[in-house]
């Protein structure tokens, strides 16, 4: 069937770290293309619950107008 090759067994053959790296970059690629395409999903996940929310939705004034705007203290001065 196999060999009974232990994962490592001290063989530095230019084969065997040839397989070895291309092993880890292709486990590498296939990783990145995972969180790449679940970001895309996400995305277009959110894409489509947006497409069946009412218009009315999409121009509603902000309920939170403030969450993102510089607050300044009331004793602080501003200067132009």
């Amino acid at each position: 069937m196999s060999s009974q090759k232990q994962i490592f067994d001290g063989d530095f053959s230019p084969e065997r770290i040839k397989s070895e790296a291309f092993g880890n970059m292709f486990a590498g690629a296939l990783f990145g293309g995972a969180v790449v395409g679940f970001m895309a999903v996400f995305i277009i996940v959110l894409v489509v619950i947006s497409s069946w929310l009412p218009p009315e939705s999409k121009e509603a004034d902000d309920p939170t107008p403030d969450s993102f705007s510089y607050h300044v203290l009331p004793d602080e001065e501003t200067f132009a």
